[in-house]
């Protein structure tokens, strides 16, 4: 009778331990649109050398949201527009540049917006 309380016990200690390294999906956390405004004017102040003396010919403005996105629009000094479409859960954020003058679209890359929230 020990050794199958012995054995019980030791069960139960051992499928606790496993339900702790259950791998636990539940950080994802919706990024708001204070986050990704944040996070845009990182980036580009970052990669587009923006400077806040620029600030009359470049900016950024929040653009639409749907269910599982955000837009940020950021105009350059070129007059061109940088588009970014960040998605509200995990961050990947595609960036789209449109060039009003010669009309094209184009699909530049992705980022992660995470990378560039100033968190703690």
């Amino acid at each position: 009778m020990k050794k199958i309380l012995i054995l019980f016990i030791l069960f139960f200690i051992l499928y606790g331990c496993e339900l702790n390294n259950v791998e636990d999906n539940s950080t994802d956390i919706e990024i708001t649109k204070d986050m990704v405004y944040n996070g845009v004017n990182s980036y580009c102040h970052k990669e587009y050398d923006w400077k806040d003396d620029n600030s009359t010919v470049m900016y950024i403005e929040m653009g639409n949201e749907t269910d599982n996105e955000y837009q940020v629009i950021f105009r350059s000094y070129t007059g061109a527009f940088v588009y970014f479409y960040v998605d509200k859960v995990n961050g990947s954020t595609k960036v789209v540049e449109y060039e009003p003058n010669l009309n094209v679209t184009s699909e530049v890359g992705t980022i992660n917006i995470n990378d560039y929230l100033n968190r703690k």
